[in-house]
């Protein structure tokens, strides 16, 4: 495998960053994961956009272009040989010295890994997922607003730890008012009469590429979606449950905390939702 390193491109055993440098030291970084499907990154601009935001929030100047990364990307896909995959994009703030300061780092450093990723089994796909509520709460928006997508991912981690001591491949986090905010790695959505509802950013849901690919496939199947503040409640007496991400895609739940959904099966609308994602991820992107 070829990994994409500071402008060259090395091979995985070569991949190596500095103990100095502070994604590793401090999570001081952010990331990008992107779906390659048929030939085509999914929505490349638009995790390109996320992460200059992500960036311009922690303050850090990206001294490469759009396209430089762009390219970048692409060519780390042709590198290794995939028409589809996994691209998981990383720029931390670079080599310093010890100590928390951000400006003793001279410049940031990027790498790009294109691989294999299957998240979960893909009988639960068609038979949908059981999971859980974990206590491991969402950060606080006022401490870390979740439309940052950065390196410090522990509370997310311990959560998924619970989860898999809970017999389940995924759970639900609540923010420190109770609310639904987001799963482990995925966001949540719960269709209620017709109508698809998830929480907003403002209660801690990372704005996923995938969900706002939502939004989009519910305007073009004609069914009603808003985001709302979601409780538990909500989604044990949901009609359907599903859970969206870019690694993740489009995956149904059927049990939560014990509880059924609906009737226990995938339902119609996430079965019309999935079928129209995957009609997208094939046109909407950029070609490699």
């Amino acid at each position: 495998m070829k990994i994409y390193l500071d402008g060259k491109f090395v091979d995985q055993a070569d991949a190596k960053i500095s103990v100095f440098d502070h994604g590793l030291l401090y999570g001081d970084g952010v990331f990008e994961g992107i779906r390659l499907y048929g030939g085509n990154v999914f929505r490349l601009e638009e995790h390109l956009e996320r992460l200059e935001m992500s960036a311009k929030a922690i303050l850090m100047d990206l001294p490469w272009s759009r396209k430089e990364i762009s390219d970048a990307t692409c060519e780390t896909c042709r590198q290794n040989g995939l028409t589809d995959g996994y691209i998981r994009l990383v720029v931390t703030r670079g080599v310093g010295d010890l100590g928390l300061s951000p400006w003793l780092c001279p410049k940031p450093s990027i790498f790009i890994i294109a691989a294999k990723i299957a998240l979960y089994p893909a009988e639960h796909y068609t038979s949908g997922l059981t999971i859980c509520t974990v206590p491991t709460r969402r950060i606080n928006p006022a401490a870390l607003p979740p439309t940052v997508k950065s390196l410090n991912y522990l509370n997310n981690i311990l959560a998924k730890i619970e989860a898999k001591q809970s017999g389940c491949l995924e759970a639900i986090m609540l923010n420190d008012q109770g609310y639904v905010a987001e799963c482990t790695g995925d966001n949540l959505f719960v269709v209620r009469k017709g109508e698809i509802l998830t929480p907003s950013a403002s209660q801690g849901a990372l704005k996923g590429i995938t969900r706002d690919a939502i939004f989009d496939i519910a305007a073009e199947i004609g069914v009603p979606m808003r985001e709302a503040n979601l409780t538990r409640y909500d989604v044990w007496c949901a009609d359907e449950c599903f859970l969206t991400g870019t690694a993740a895609e489009v995956i149904p739940v059927v049990k939560l905390d014990g509880r059924v959904i609906g009737n226990g099966k995938p339902g119609a609308i996430t079965a019309r939702v999935l079928e129209a994602f995957r009609r997208r991820v094939l046109v909407e992107g950029t070609r490699i």
